[in-house]
Order: C-alpha cells, then structure tokens, then sequence
C-alpha cells in the first residue's frame, strides 16, 4: 500500500485507479498547462507547442498512460466521500469544520521529488481511519454514525435558517402592541 512520507498509509496501492482525466486536459484534447505555465517548464512547453499543445497522453496510437506526464495532476472535484458517500454539508458564514477533507494518494516513492498530485475527497472519519490503520479506500463502508449526526446537525440548522419568521416573533412583539403604541403617539 501507498505509504505517506511519515510512514503513514494512504489506503491505496495504485493511485491512478483514481484518476478520470488530467486536470490540465481541454475538451478539444490539448494540454492548458503547457500553454499557460509555460516559464514552469519551457522544454515540455515547446515540445507541445510543436505538436499545437496536443496531449500525448490522448492519443489512440500512444501507449502512454498518465502516470508518464511529467506535470500530471488530478483532483477529485465530486463534493463526497469516495470511501462512504457521505455528501459535504457547508452553511454559510460558518466556520465549522468541514465534514470532507482532501487526501493526496500519490507521494514521492523512493526519494524522489513528487511531480503528480492525485487528490480524492474522504469526510474527517474516513480518512482518520485511511491513515491510522489498514482501512483502505475501496472498502465497502457506510458512514460513521458521529458524521450522520453532524450532517443531520448541519441539515436542522439550515432548515432553521430557511423557516420565516417575523419581525415582531423574532423581537417578542405583537403587531397589535405595535398598533397600540403608534395610536398612543399619534392622539
């Protein structure tokens, strides 16, 4: 299994089974980073202006995978856990802990410099789980009874917020106090 620098694991023996498709990649199949960052890598940079940005990765003809790209990165842009499914839940103007948290699956082997970055999404108990035990993300798990509560927690709080409420509830004032008052002033 992937291990983190620290010796820790990532729950995972090859990364790119993770992988749907570059993030750099454009729908016409041309390579955005080597012609947005090219000062990062010229040589890459002219190498794909010569062949108009195309990727080589895409090509039908070319038994290149992803894992041979020297500027390869991939992030999960799905807001769940890939473990357990369980969705993010955010509230406006509120700092609470997020319930998702992104976790790197691919790191340097061997010493070397790490050039990809392979990110997925695991909610706080998962990847607690990932990195301090043999739990692996291709487990068959159900989520953590502690994160259905603080999603349902979140989900109540939000309905809260989009329950109406009048003025004078929220002030403890009646409408009728209210008129009351107004007549007072006005005789």
């Amino acid at each position: 299994m992937e291990r983190t620098p620290n010796g820790t694991p990532v729950g995972v023996d090859d990364p790119y089974e993770f992988v749907g498709v570059c993030d750099y990649l454009t729908g016409e199949g041309t390579c955005r980073y080597a012609f947005n960052h090219y000062e990062h890598d010229p040589e890459f940079a002219r190498e794909r202006a010569q062949e108009d940005y195309e990727c080589p990765i895409v090509d039908p003809e070319t038994d290149d995978t992803w894992a041979d790209c020297p500027h390869f990165r991939a992030r999960n842009r799905d807001r769940e856990c890939v473990r357990c499914g369980l969705g993010e839940k955010r509230l406006a103007h509120d700092d609470e802990r997020p319930l998702l948290e992104e976790h790197h699956l691919s790191y340097a082997r061997d010493g070397e410099t790490l050039s990809h970055e392979i990110t997925i999404y695991l909610c706080r108990w998962c990847h607690a789980k990932v990195h301090n035990s043999w739990a692996r993300i291709t487990d068959d798990a159900a989520p953590d009874p502690e994160a259905l509560a603080e999603l349902e927690g979140r989900r109540s709080r939000e309905l809260e917020e989009l329950g109406f409420e009048s003025a004078a509830e929220r002030y403890g004032r009646d409408d009728r106090d209210e008129r009351n008052e107004r007549n007072e002033r006005n005789d």
